[in-house]
C-alpha cells in the first residue's frame, strides 16, 4: 500500500520542478519490463533482475538501456548463507549433500546470487546440494522478503540444512525477533552486489534525463519534507546509477 503514497509524493515533488510525472503499478516486473520495451513508460523502477531483462532484450533489438539514478541503500550490498550455530558445517563444502533453502525462484538476493556464490565456491546446486525453494509471491522479485522468512524458519526447524537470505533481512529477522540470537551462524556471504535502479532506454532525449536526476539527486535528509519521501523509499541519499554491480546476479542467471 506504501507505494501509491511514494509516488504520488515523488510526482508531487517532481512537479515542484516543472516535471509532469505519472506513474503506472504493475503486478510483477515481468509486464513492467514488457511495457517499458513497448514505449508504454518512459522510465522503469527497476529490480536488479528486471535491470538486466531490459538491458539484453534492449540490445537484442539494437537498442540501449542505462541507469539512471540508484538509492544508496542498493548498491554494495551481500547476502549470507546462515546454519544453525550447533551445526558441523565449516565451510561451503561441507552442505555437499545437504538440503539449502531459499527465497523465491526470481529473487537474485535469496535465490541467484547465493547459488551462484555456492557455485563460485565448488558446490553445484544442481547436483550436490537440494535446494528447497520458498516461491512467496513470484514476480515480485524477492523484494517482499517472505520466502526468506520461510527459508528461515525451516532452518530454524530443522527442516532445510542452511538457509540463503539477504543481509539486510538478516538483520531484520535479527531485530523483529524471528531470528533469535546466537540459534544461528553466517556460514558464508556473497561479494558486493547492486539492487533496484531507476532504468531509461533510448527514447528519453539525455536533457530529460538529466533533469529528472538533477531533481533527486538534489533531495537532502535535512529537508523535513524531501526526508519524508526518501525514509518511504528507504534510502538517505540518491545516487547515479551504474551499470557495474550486477556481474555476479548476470553470471547466477
Amino acid at each position: 500500500p506504501k507505494v501509491v503514497t511514494i509516488w504520488e509524493g515523488f510526482g508531487e515533488w517532481f512537479g515542484r520542478a516543472g516535471i509532469e510525472v505519472d506513474y503506472l503499478l504493475f503486478s510483477n516486473y515481468e509486464r513492467l519490463v514488457d511495457a517499458h520495451l513497448a514505449g508504454v513508460v518512459h522510465l522503469a523502477w527497476n529490480s536488479p533482475l528486471a535491470w538486466l531483462r531490459t538491458r539484453l532484450a534492449a540490445e537484442a533489438q539494437g537498442r540501449e538501456a542505462t541507469t539512471v539514478v540508484m538509492r544508496d541503500t542498493d548498491q554494495d550490498l551481500t547476502s549470507v548463507v546462515l546454519v544453525r550455530s550447533d551445526d558441523s558445517a565449516e565451510q561451503v563444502g561441507d552442505l555437499y549433500g545437504r538440503t539449502v533453502g531459499t527465497g523465491a525462484l526470481d529473487s537474485p538476493q535469496a535465490t541467484l546470487v547465493p547459488l551462484g556464490h555456492l557455485a563460485a565456491e565448488g558446490l553445484d546446486p544442481m547436483a550436490d546440494i537440494s535446494v528447497r525453494r520458498f516461491d512467496v509471491l513470484v514476480g515480485k522479485h524477492g523484494d517482499h522478503v517472505g520466502g526468506e522468512r520461510d527459508a528461515v524458519t525451516a532452518l530454524l526447524a530443522g527442516e532445510v540444512d542452511a538457509a540463503c537470505i539477504a543481509d539486510s533481512s538478516h538483520l531484520l529477522f535479527a531485530r523483529d525477533g524471528s531470528l533469535p540470537i546466537g540459534a544461528t551462524r553466517v556460514l558464508s556471504r556473497t561479494a558486493p552486489y547492486d539492487h533496484c535502479v531507476l532504468t531509461a532506454l533510448d527514447d528519453v532525449e539525455p536533457e530529460v534525463l538529466d533533469a529528472v536526476s538533477e531533481v533527486l539527486l538534489a533531495m537532502s535528509f535535512g529537508d523535513p519534507e524531501a526526508r519524508r519521501l526518501l525514509e518511504l523509499e528507504g534510502l538517505t541519499e540518491w545516487r547515479r546509477g551504474r551499470d557495474t554491480g550486477f556481474d555476479a546476479l548476470e553470471a547466477a542467471v
